[in-house]
């Protein structure tokens, strides 16, 4: 009996690999077995570290810094960590930065029928990517994933981008001092989203739902729609985006839900509507209901009634209702230029909001913006 003990607390022990140099640290994401974790000691470790690793559903491959509170710095390379084709597999307190491509790319190797899937990353940091196409996170052919309590900050590119992915949660991240845009999902994505995150000067656009994507690119979900699109059903909920130019642009989407939401100070605009993919059988950018979302702008900043409209898109077909609008610098043009009448709209109250744009209980804006509960990293 006190044999068979010792055997399981040792094989106990050995699912567990403690690694300090960057060698045996590649060498263990390489060669990651089902259900081992991998804890990295504090110290700086060499990025460009590629791998496929296959966990398991309740035996996933984790890797983690050994310490959360010092976690190891993996720095330089392509991209710091590549994997491919992977399944079940976590990153946990990592800081990732100065990769001269992406800071974490995950895909699916371009075999489209075998996508990555269960990727769990957690309390990242990803941080001073070059300017240009670089993004922070790069998912590419992912489905049923998240992305949480993430900081990225400085990227080129998006903060998170989503090219093909389906049924992907972004919850609970920050994007600070951006590029292009904060969080981007095309390609066929579906099933996305993007919920009690902090955009805080994130570049050009903090959601960008849909895009634009080379048709080699693209992955459906359940066969090829007769009705294609960069995106469809994409939820931005309890968000807060200060700065930045645009908050959400809907670009050849095909459904979304953008529901309260705090933004403040938006450079140009609180939304765009824009269609970038015009090859046969696309769907003009659609369907999307914008409600109890809080809107504090300066007049000297609005440009067309905030609200950009392009040629090729179906703005009739968007829905606004009980949103909370108020122009700092002159209350009586708080009213929005859109593209349809709104249900329920407030306009000119003043919101009263705290430093860290939180609705005061008793506000006037109480019940519409954001209701996220922690604070921005």
């Amino acid at each position: 009996m006190h044999f068979a003990i010792a055997l399981l607390l040792s094989l106990q022990a050995t699912s567990d690999i403690r690694v300090k140099d960057s060698e045996s640290l590649a060498r263990a994401i390489r060669d990651a077995k089902t259900g081992v974790t991998i804890l990295i000691e504090p110290g700086s470790y060499r990025g460009g570290i590629s791998a496929s690793i296959q966990g398991a559903k309740g035996k996933p491959v984790i890797i983690r810094a050994a310490d959360p509170k010092n976690p190891p710095r993996i720095v330089g390379g392509g991209s710091g960590i590549h994997l491919t084709d992977s399944s079940y597999v976590e990153l946990h307190d990592l800081v990732i930065e100065r990769a001269t491509g992406n800071g974490i790319n995950i895909d699916d190797g371009g075999s489209y029928a075998t996508l990555s899937h269960h990727i769990r990353l957690q309390n990242l940091v990803v941080r001073d990517l070059p300017a240009g196409n670089f993004d922070g996170i790069k998912l590419s052919g992912v489905t049923d994933s998240q992305v949480s309590g993430c900081l990225i900050e400085r990227w080129g590119g998006s903060g998170v981008d989503m090219v093909g992915c389906q049924n992907v949660t972004v919850l609970n991240c920050t994007f600070r001092d951006g590029g292009d845009s904060g969080v981007q999902a095309k390609g066929g994505s579906r099933d996305i989203s993007i919920s009690e995150c902090f955009f805080d000067d994130y570049g050009q656009r903090g959601v960008n739902a849909g895009g634009s994507t080379g048709m080699q690119y693209f992955r459906w979900f359940g066969g090829t729609p007769t009705e294609k699109y960069e995106a469809k059903d994409v939820r931005i909920m309890d968000n807060t985006f200060a700065g930045g130019i645009a908050p959400m642009a809907f670009v050849g989407v095909d459904g979304a839900v953008a529901e309260y939401n705090t933004i403040v100070n938006p450079g140009r605009w609180v939304i765009r509507i824009l269609q970038e993919t015009r090859e046969p059988a696309f769907v003009p950018s659609r369907r999307v209901t914008f409600s109890r979302n809080l809107v504090v702008f300066n007049s000297s900043n609005w440009s067309e009634g905030g609200v950009n409209i392009g040629s090729g898109t179906e703005p009739r077909s968007f829905t606004f209702k009980e949103n909370f609008w108020f122009c700092q610098d002159n209350p009586a043009r708080s009213f929005p230029s859109l593209p349809t009448k709104e249900i329920g709209g407030i306009y000119g109250n003043n919101p009263n909001l705290t430093s860290d744009f939180r609705v005061r209980k008793g506000s006037a804006a109480e019940g519409f913006g954001s209701r996220r509960k922690r604070r921005p990293r």
